[in-house]
C-alpha cells in the first residue's frame, strides 16, 4: 500500500487505535472483484472471505456497499458464507445492494429494497433511439430491477461511445425524473436520493461508530468519500482507501491509501487486522 501523504499514515495509525469501534466499507467491482468485460464472471478474490472473517473480529462490522443488485452480488461474492463466518466471530456482515436501495446482513438474511422507480418502465422504453443516435446500438443493457446500467466495454472503441452517450443519457434521465451515475465504462440510471454516503451514514448512526474505512475505485463512491470526508471533520478517525492501477482515477486526489485492486485492498485489510490485533494484545 502507498500513502498519499504523512496525514494518510497517522489516519491509518488514528483507525487502528478506533478498529474496535469502526465500520469498515466496501465497495464490490474493483474493489473485492475485479473489473471484467462481463459483470455477471465478476467473482469476489478468492482470499476474501478468510480476509474479511479476520477482519471482522477486530472491527466493529464489515459492509459491502455496491450499484449491483443485492442479490447478485451476495452470489458472486459467496457474502452468505462469508456472513456465517463473521457471525461466528460475533459480529455482522452488511450487504447494501443498488447504492442503499437495498438492504441484507448476515443476522437478518432477507434482501429488503422497494420497488423500482417511477418513470424507468418509459426510459428502458426510449433507451434503444438514444443509442441508435449515438452510434451505440450495440451496447450492452443490464436491467437491474431498481436501475439499469448502459456498458460499453464490449463496443469497438468503449470511451468514444460512454462520451457520446453520457450526455444524451442525462438528458434521457431527466425527462423520466432520474439520475445519472457514471462509472469505468459504464453509465447507471437510477432513482434520485439514494447514494453511498446515505449508507455511510446510516452505519454510523445504527452503530454508533467511533471511526470508518471506506475503499472504492469509481465515480460512483465519491459520495462515500464526501460522507466519510464529513465525519473525519466531525473528529471521528477515518481512512479513505483508492482501489486502482488506473493513475487517473477520480478518486486518487481524495484518499489516504491507494493500493492496486482487490488484491492490495485484501493487502490492507489484513495489515489492519494484525496491526489492531496486536495492539489489543
Amino acid at each position: 500500500m502507498e500513502f498519499t501523504s504523512a496525514e494518510g499514515e497517522q489516519r491509518y495509525a488514528a483507525l487502528v487505535r478506533a478498529a474496535a469501534e469502526s465500520v469498515v466499507g466496501l465497495d464490490f467491482d474493483g474493489t473485492l472483484s475485479p473489473i471484467v468485460d462481463d459483470p455477471a464472471a465478476a467473482h469476489i478474490h478468492p482470499d476474501a472471505g478468510r480476509v474479511l472473517t479476520a477482519l471482522a473480529a477486530q472491527v466493529r462490522a464489515v459492509a459491502v456497499i455496491t450499484g449491483r443488485p443485492a442479490r447478485q452480488a451476495l452470489d458472486l461474492g459467496g457474502l452468505e458464507e462469508v456472513g456465517n463466518a463473521v457471525g461466528d466471530t460475533g459480529k455482522d456482515l452488511y450487504l447494501f445492494g443498488q447504492y442503499g436501495n437495498e438492504r441484507w446482513s448476515s443476522t437478518n438474511r432477507r434482501v429488503i429494497g422497494p420497488r423500482p422507480p417511477a418513470g424507468l418502465a418509459t426510459f428502458e422504453r426510449d433507451l434503444p433511439r438514444v443509442l441508435r443516435r449515438a452510434d451505440a446500438a450495440e451496447a450492452w443493457i443490464e436491467d437491474k430491477g431498481l436501475a439499469v446500467a448502459v456498458h460499453t466495454r464490449r463496443l469497438a472503441d468503449p470511451e468514444a461511445a460512454f462520451q457520446r452517450l453520457l450526455p444524451a443519457l442525462r438528458e434521457l434521465a431527466g425527462r423520466h425524473d432520474l439520475v445519472v451515475e457514471p462509472g469505468k465504462a459504464v453509465i447507471e440510471i437510477r432513482s434520485p436520493g439514494v447514494h453511498k454516503g446515505q449508507v455511510v451514514q446510516t452505519l454510523v448512526d445504527e452503530l454508533d461508530a467511533g471511526g470508518f474505512l471506506f475503499a472504492g475505485d469509481d465515480l460512483g463512491d465519491l459520495e462515500a468519500f464526501d460522507a466519510v470526508r464529513a465525519l473525519r471533520a466531525d473528529g471521528v478517525a477515518t481512512l479513505l482507501v483508492c482501489s486502482s492501477d488506473d493513475e487517473e482515477s477520480a478518486l486518487l486526489e481524495l484518499s489516504d491509501v491507494v493500493v492496486g485492486g482487490p488484491a492490495g485492498v485484501l493487502e490492507l485489510l489484513e495489515q489492519l487486522t494484525d496491526d489492531a490485533a496486536a495492539l489489543r494484545a
